[in-house]
């Protein structure tokens, strides 16, 4: 298939700033975009878009169908990055048949399925009904784009999300997450004379997406950074500073931590942090190849954080679970819920915040995981907070769009497709609570490595994808 056009609206993609929350640009390029082709357009008042083209002809009697993707992307990138993801466009290469980013995320999640819908809407040889292009905003932060989107934005009752990440693969189902947050206020705490203030360096873990990779068994940075410091607190040092982590819904690749030594335990502090970085290597060898470990001397801060929050901040790091909790009962292979201890970061005002997110296809697991969480959080003495959450999509198996689409891709390829749910969030189970008559599918090419830099594209996998896209919009 000729995926050029997709490709050409992606590397235009590519350019524009579109962290989640600050879409604006990408919201003016799809409006002036609708405008040059006389396209139907509409904005609501957070800045999803919706833009609709006709049926082509012979296809006016036909229900009308909606294409969705997002247009927020997870700005991830190495430590020894300078790129600004306000400004810079995504640099990235082509190697072995994939396209690559190799120091940022890449942004094919979703920017490959607002692409590939753009294409539909570009191209006037592609057969299909009345089509509404729907681009959501703030996916990543909690699917706050769906969440707005009101009654009457779109009309049709099928809708294909272009959001999934590996061909071959039909979802008829997601997990439904929310977002635990705990906040620690310390004190300050004066440094003792002729200690000595160093920095440690926990990094090049393979992170992820906390909903595909969850069962991967991959380095956090946060738990591993609080390990280490739970390993020295004996040595009386004092907690300067702790950054690990970043997004919700990626796992924590590395952290830093700046610790005060007292002179006569600088030798066994840095030797328990070589011990360490020693059992880390071979504790993810296979996970995590690239782990790296480095400390150096900085200057001396202000101050430290008072011992006695800095131990509960260590233990709470250290209780709270990280991982897959349950597996499915229903369907063989799906995890049901998990949690993702994402990051500890410091703040202003004294403050020191943990973020974590749970994930379940049980929406009452969910509760009670984040409960658990909270529960660790509050014993320790943090002010816990929840966010609103997003439910699961139940599994449809008796969808029309899914019939079409199996059917479809056997018959362009001879060979069954396989029908599932998946453990990350879609868009979806918020469609399905805002229009219950919806019929939904959810596929995308593959990707991988998403949420973390190194995430790429298989452009192979694109030409599938495309041929069962044109395929089931002839079909429906």
């Amino acid at each position: 298939m000729n995926t050029e056009k997709v490709l050409h609206f992606f590397r235009e993609i590519t350019r524009i700033p579109r962290e989640s929350g600050h879409e604006e640009k990408m919201v003016a390029y799809l409006q002036a975009f609708a405008k040059e082709r006389g396209l139907e357009c509409k904005t609501d008042k957070v800045g999803n878009v919706m833009i609709a083209k006709p049926a082509s002809k012979g296809y006016e009697d036909r229900p009308t169908v909606v294409l969705q993707g997002h247009t927020d992307m997870v700005c991830e990138k190495k430590s020894t990055s300078n790129f600004d993801f306000s400004k810079d466009p995504i640099h990235f290469v082509i190697e072995d048949g994939w396209m690559v980013a190799h120091d940022t995320t890449l942004g094919a999640d979703n920017g490959i399925g607002v692409a590939s819908a753009m294409a539909v809407l570009d191209d006037d040889a592609i057969a299909h009904p009345r089509v509404e292009c729907l681009f959501t905003v703030s996916e990543e932060t909690g699917l706050d784009g769906a969440r707005a989107v009101k009654k009457g934005f779109i009309t049709g009752k099928t809708l294909i999300n272009l959001d999934d990440e590996d061909e071959g693969y039909f979802c008829v189902g997601c997990a439904g997450g929310m977002d635990t947050v705990g906040t620690f206020t310390y004190r300050e705490k004066k440094l003792a004379p002729g200690a000595v203030v160093t920095k440690f360096t926990l990094g090049g873990g393979l992170g992820g997406h906390s909903g595909d990779d969850i069962d991967k068994g991959r380095f956090n940075g946060v738990q591993q950074a609080a390990r280490f410091l739970n390993e020295i607190w004996p040595l009386n040092v004092d907690l300067c500073s702790i950054i690990a982590g970043n997004k919700r819904n990626a796992i924590a690749r590395g952290g830093q931590v700046i610790v005060a030594i007292p002179a006569r335990n600088e030798e066994k502090v840095v030797a328990v942090f070589n011990d360490l970085a020693a059992r880390l290597k071979a504790e993810y060898a296979v996970t995590d190849p690239g782990l790296y470990f480095h400390a150096e001397p900085v200057s001396r801060p202000a101050c430290a954080i008072d011992r006695a929050t800095a131990g509960r901040v260590i233990r709470a790091l250290l209780s709270i679970p990280h991982g897959v909790v349950a597996m499915s009962a229903d369907i063989p292979g799906l995890i049901e819920t998990s949690t993702n201890l994402a990051s500890v970061r410091m703040d202003s005002g004294h403050k020191i915040v943990v973020g974590t997110m749970q994930r379940s296809s049980v929406n009452s697991q969910r509760v009670f995981l984040s409960q658990r969480v909270a529960a660790v959080l509050e014993l320790a003495g943090a002010k816990v907070k929840h966010s609103d959450g997003y439910p699961g999509w139940k599994p449809n198996m008796n969808s029309h769009v899914k019939d079409v689409c199996v059917a479809s891709y056997k018959r362009l390829f001879g060979r069954e497709p396989v029908v599932r749910a998946i453990h990350a969030g879609l868009e979806c189970g918020l469609f399905t609570e805002k229009f219950p008559d919806m019929d939904m599918i959810a596929f995308g090419p593959t990707l991988r490595g998403v949420h973390a830099p190194g995430e790429k594209l298989d452009l192979a996998s694109l030409d599938r994808f495309w041929a069962v896209l044109l395929d089931v919009l002839k079909s429906l």
